[in-house]
């Protein structure tokens, strides 16, 4: 046997002692599994680089199905009913709005929910610790999360007086962060209102009377509709001179002014880790959901110079990171 061939056969043992999932597909005939995901955005690279790490590799060990449905709820409906028809055999989704249209579509494939709010209010769950169907996943909320928003807004803003909430009334996850925020505000000496946004074409009536209403801070979710326009409110946002408190640091890479919640880039690798234990056989129903193990605090100071607000040091200090 020539040395190129030992070494490629040596490599090929090495992989399947370290991924036996890859090994296991390669066997002639094999069929490997499918995923698939609704709305696919760059975020989903980091649960395709956690699949990958744990041997799932796309196109040979495992494939991945693909279905747009822009965060519109009648077409994420049509999008998990395509994939369970299909069938794949798991669906992973990021949200509330996509994983209750998931859940509506199947009962039996298991689904993943990655950075859903309230996965129990919702009814994707029975209790985090006992989820007691075919949904498992992570959360983004705590109950302490929307208050320290609004506590780094006042840092950032002293002379705050009133918040905005852009919001998803149909995303039912946003429906606790409006209560969150609606308690928090009186305490700490902050007029609150919420603004609607249902649809891709609700946004320029929104903008409208968020412009006219010229509030001190905008609060931003992550419903996945909302972020599939984070251009259009970032460029809003700037224009008008208002401070926006988004929840992922991707978005005040986008130019929000501010980011504080759970690292969304963690959640996609947890979601996963998720993945690849219900494709060897562990059942979503014995998979706890996880909550939130670590917030960030991002900074743009690019934006804040645009919109002419200084950011203390204090606060800064505090940042993990800070675009500039």
């Amino acid at each position: 046997m020539k040395r190129r061939e030992v070494i490629a056969l040596l490599g090929g043992a090495a992989a399947a002692l370290a991924h036996p999932a890859a090994a296991q597909a390669q066997q002639r005939g094999a069929k490997i599994p499918r995923v698939g995901i609704i709305d696919d955005s760059p975020l989903w690279d980091y649960f395709r680089g956690g699949m990958r790490d744990a041997g799932f590799i796309d196109g040979r060990t495992v494939a991945y199905e693909y279905r747009a449905a822009d965060g519109e709820p009648a077409r994420l409906a049509a999008a998990a009913a395509e994939l369970a028809a299909l069938p794949v055999d798991l669906i992973a989704t990021y949200g509330t709005p996509a994983s209750r249209a998931a859940k509506a579509a199947t009962s039996t494939i298991p689904i993943v929910a990655i950075a859903v709010g309230d996965p129990v209010r919702a009814g994707l769950v029975q209790s985090l610790a006992h989820p007691g169907g075919n949904v498992t996943g992570n959360t983004i909320l705590s109950p302490d999360l929307s208050p320290k928003r609004l506590q780094l807004i006042k840092e950032i803003i002293p002379s705050a007086a009133r918040v905005a909430l852009l919001w998803n009334p149909d995303n039912v996850s946003n429906n606790v962060i409006l209560e969150q925020l609606r308690a928090a505000a009186p305490g700490l000496g902050l007029a609150f209102t919420a603004v609607e946004a249902r649809s891709a074409g609700d946004f320029d009536g929104a903008f409208a009377i968020l412009a006219r209403q010229r509030p001190d801070a905008v609060v931003l979710t992550s419903d996945p509709l909302h972020q599939s326009q984070i251009q259009r409110i970032t460029a809003f946002l700037i224009q008008n001179r208002l401070p926006g408190m988004f929840q992922t640091r991707d978005d005040a890479a986008a130019g929000g002014l501010v980011s504080y919640g759970a690292s969304f880039r963690d959640m996609f690798r947890q979601g996963a880790f998720f993945a690849q234990k219900i494709l060897r056989g562990t059942k979503p129903a014995d998979l706890p959901v996880q909550t939130p193990q670590r917030f960030e605090l991002v900074i743009n100071l690019k934006t804040a110079k645009a919109i002419g607000l200084t950011v203390s040091e204090s606060v800064l200090l505090r940042a993990d990171a800070v675009i500039e």
